[in-house]
């Protein structure tokens, strides 16, 4: 359809700087730009260099994006950046370049929750989000328990993780075992070929008095590592693969156990997965097994649309656009917890009067 909104998403919350078009709910270009090989020498994402790299790779990859949209930027009805949350310095690359673009094309600007565009990123490859939806994004920074009744206006956490985040808990485990970093696609990878149930790793937070819905990995990633200090500790080999599969059960067992009551007790028959962690394999095939057995319909978008990307952004600037949703204001900054309450950051005043915005305020 040719009336469905145009828009061009930009993403640079951590350590890639994507770019994605997507019109309505189709996909037409997602170019992403990683200095993922920069921070793996120093074991972890270092966000000094990340801005730097959204600094280099920003005007190239947005320009490579329309180029494979085969659309120039004349053509955006509007430009959608992640505002938060997310590394300060890194998301402050992006809202400047999303302003600057907006600014000169006099399109709308929207300011988007990095949250809530991991939820709407699956329009991309299953159609419009039932509503309500269950979300259950598991990241580096982030694993929550959301329901959305409204993409673009309301969305409401149900539980958090109070410690280490799903993602953190593999790149830990894994910097114990040598694997490197990333931590979570090598720990799949090992686990593929190890028991999962070789060792009874703790499952944390479940306990009957414990929050339903909040997740904690901090114990079970000190219990881990005990296990393999102890090991070494008596000069024996340490089974990398055996390690690797009952940690990540131990993990994916509480998100799934977790995600399926909240759809029970809220009364929804839909689950959405997304986030980094959402690409691990074990996760996938567990929630699909859970899934079936409660009635409850899985989304998961494939990996690639699981990890920060600009499509995502884009999606849910669509959303934003065909729901009528008021755009940002110019002075719109990058807030680093911005909640997930808060889908995208309003305006104070009306786009229209974009052409008397004065330069100066623009960079304010």
């Amino acid at each position: 359809m040719a009336d469905e909104p145009l828009v061009l998403g930009i993403e640079t919350s951590c350590d890639e700087t994507g770019v994605g078009i997507v019109r309505g709910t189709t996909l037409l270009a997602d170019a992403v730009a990683s200095s993922v090989d920069e921070h793996a020498r120093f074991g972890g994402v270092v966000p000094e260099v990340a801005s730097r790299a959204h600094l280099e790779a920003m005007v190239p990859t947005i320009q490579r994006a329309l180029k494979d949209a085969g659309i120039t930027a004349k053509d955006l009805d509007g430009i959608s950046v992640t505002a938060g949350p997310g590394l300060a310095g890194a998301l402050l690359v992006g809202v400047s370049a999303a302003k600057a673009y907006a600014y000169a094309l006099g399109k709308p600007l929207y300011g988007v929750n990095h949250l809530a565009s991991h939820i709407c990123v699956d329009q991309l490859e299953h159609g419009s989000l039932p509503e309500p939806t269950m979300a259950l994004l598991v990241s580096g920074g982030h694993s929550s328990l959301l329901l959305s009744t409204d993409i673009t206006s309301d969305v409401r956490p149900l539980g958090a993780t109070i410690d280490d985040a799903a993602g953190e808990a593999f790149d830990k485990i894994a910097r114990v075992l040598n694997l490197g970093f990333p931590g979570g696609p090598v720990i799949d990878r090992y686990a593929k070929e190890g028991d999962p149930a070789a060792i009874a790793f703790p499952r944390g937070l479940t306990g009957p008095r414990d929050p339903a819905y909040d997740f904690s990995f901090s114990g079970l990633k000190t219990s881990v590592a005990r296990w393999i200090e102890a090991r070494r500790a008596e000069g024996e080999d340490v089974p990398v693969r055996d390690v690797s599969a009952s940690f990540q059960e131990a993990v994916v067992d509480v998100l799934t156990r977790k995600a399926v009551r909240a759809c029970k007790d809220e009364g929804v028959d839909h689950l959405m997965i997304g986030g980094g962690v959402a690409a691990n394999s074990r996760l996938r095939a567990l929630a699909e097994e859970r899934c079936e057995r409660a009635g409850i319909r899985l989304r998961v978008p494939r990996p690639g649309l699981c990890t920060d990307n600009g499509a995502m952004v884009a999606a849910l600037g669509a959303e934003m656009v065909a729901r009528n949703r008021q755009p940002s204001s110019w002075d719109l900054s990058a807030d680093s917890s911005l909640p997930v309450t808060e889908p995208h950051v309003p305006g104070h005043h009306h786009h229209d009067h974009v052409h008397e915005v004065s330069k100066e305020n623009l960079y304010s």
